[in-house]
């Protein structure tokens, strides 16, 4: 048995507390802990009955998952140190029995605080109540904890729109937290919608602004807590752990890589200039699990510890890059069943950007909807497209616009970690080759996304063939159509100056005959 490293020596025995162990970068936490720490004690992962499963069938679910795999065959005897708990972050003492809350105050080391609603549209109140509150009912538990080594509270990059250079420490939140809880507790849902953009003033969202108030109430808990705040940027798929590639839902990125692929999506808001903040999952993970250690073994700093878990200034790539390295991986690697040729494009105008959306998005889905009503099939395609436009709506505010993060503690901290460890937990963004991991992204959005086989990549190929042929067709249709128009337009607006002139030489000659 090889010798453990640093961080995995501080990971031995310990007991941790997670929350959101079920969303995307929660699964995969939970599957770098049990791979690379397999001999911590326990991992309590807080989470509720769904869609009338039981917790723990919800966790019997989530292990057949492929980004388990690599436990599954080299270390199955870890997967019984994940304990769930039956509990919710939106409810007092998290919904937990007096049982479960006095197991949890005696003997958790590590909280890693991820849950939250990433429904950037969500109602104020949804969104206060879960990314605000929620937190505050953490950091209450936490008070309690006897043995606890550090809080981690994972935040985002973009909650302070007014930085366009965000340092790693924390900001002065426009409203105080406390004061906003109560409103949500007091008003009701019509009264809470109207004063919403006065409270998110230059906040594109309620996710923004709520993860913005709950880093102030972490930061009013130091130095009495050990508790530190990271801020990933865009999370995306994976470079290389679990699996190349790997993602579980169609937010952000990955949502536009399939509409763009699938040929739905044909227009994006984007000044190609600017740089994209994106960061694979395991490097997200890596590093919170290195923060943790760090902050549990280094001497208290005078203000709370604030990571920007950032690629900013170390492998700079704008839009444009990536839609133009995308393209070429998108026609090697197609989707089933394209509704057109792939070829959208990015458009910095935004009056330009919606006269593409009015002309190729919404026409074609009311013309495909009118279709299927005249052959009696359910209608499909306005809806999709509304939820595409909202969903661009969202992640287009990201894309025209340009922010500095300062990453400086998230290097020094990679700089001092040991060999060994820098090999177990890589977070070196200089290793990624941008083609093989935007190829890892579409693959992966095509596997564990659309569940389409790399086996129907050849039917895929011939499709796109045909769907080009179409394309074409219809490119230069659409121009001789638009020519045709103007040389009818033409010969009628020559036709009606002919006539003009002659009628005015009539005119003349009257007025000389007389």
């Amino acid at each position: 048995m090889s010798e453990l490293s640093e961080i995995q020596s501080f990971y031995k025995g310990k007991n941790i507390f997670l929350t959101g162990g079920t969303g995307f970068m929660g699964k995969v936490l939970i599957e770098k802990l049990l791979y690379s720490c397999s001999e911590l004690n326990k991992i309590y992962i807080l989470i509720r009955p769904k869609r009338g499963r039981t917790p723990e069938v919800r966790i019997e679910e989530m292990f057949k998952l492929p980004l388990f795999e690599r436990v599954r065959e080299q270390k199955p005897h870890t997967m019984k140190k994940l304990v769930p708990i039956n509990g919710d972050v939106n409810v007092d003492k998290l919904g937990l029995t007096d049982e479960q809350l006095q197991i949890l105050i005696s003997e958790t080391n590590i909280v890693f605080h991820c849950a939250a609603t990433l429904r950037l549209e969500a109602k104020l109140k949804d969104a206060i109540e879960m990314n605000t509150v929620g937190t505050k009912r953490m950091l209450e538990l936490c008070k309690q904890m006897k043995r606890l080594k550090v809080f981690v509270y994972l935040s985002t990059a973009f909650c302070h729109p007014d930085q366009q250079e965000l340092g790693e420490r924390v900001y002065d939140a426009p409203d105080d937290p406390q004061d906003v809880m109560r409103l949500i507790q007091w008003l009701d849902g019509s009264a809470i919608d109207l004063i919403t953009p006065k409270l998110l003033d230059l906040h594109p969202n309620t996710y923004t602004y709520s993860k913005r108030l709950a880093e102030q109430l972490v930061a009013v808990e130091y130095p009495k807590l050990p508790c530190c705040i990271v801020r990933p940027s865009i999370v995306t798929a994976a470079w290389a752990e679990p699996l190349p590639g790997w993602v579980d839902n169609l937010n952000g990125p990955v949502g536009l890589i399939v509409g763009a692929g699938k040929g739905v999506i044909r227009s994006m808001h984007c000044n190609a200039n600017y740089h994209a903040e994106v960061i694979p999952v395991d490097l997200a993970i890596n590093s919170l699990i290195a923060i943790s250690h760090k902050i549990s073994t280094t001497e208290k700093s005078k203000n709370i510890p604030v990571f920007n878990i950032t690629q900013s200034g170390v492998l700079p790539i704008t839009w444009g890059e990536i839609l133009e390295k995308g393209k070429k991986i998108a026609y090697e690697y197609p989707f089933e069943g394209q509704v057109w040729y792939p070829d959208g494009d990015i458009r910095s105008n935004k009056f330009v950007h919606n006269l593409f959306v009015f002309f190729f998005h919404l026409l074609p889905a009311y013309f495909i909807d009118f279709l299927m009503l005249i052959f009696r099939q359910k209608r499909f395609m306005v809806r999709i497209q509304k939820r595409i436009s909202d969903g661009l709506e969202v992640l287009q505010y990201f894309t025209t616009r340009e922010w500095i993060f300062h990453n400086t503690n998230l290097l020094t901290m990679t700089n001092e970690m040991t060999a060994q460890d820098k090999e177990l937990f890589p977070i070196d963004f200089l290793v990624i080759d941008i083609m093989i991991y935007l190829k890892h992204c579409m693959l992966g959005a095509r596997q564990y996304c659309m569940k389409e086989d790399l086996s129907t990549l050849p039917k895929a190929r011939r499709h796109q063939a045909i769907m080009y042929v179409i394309h074409v067709f219809s490119v230069y249709l659409f121009y001789f159509g638009v020519l045709l128009l103007i040389y009818k337009n033409f010969e009628i607006a020559r036709f009606c100056i002919d006539s003009v002139i002659g009628y005015a030489k009539l005119l003349v000659g009257l007025s000389e005959a007389s």
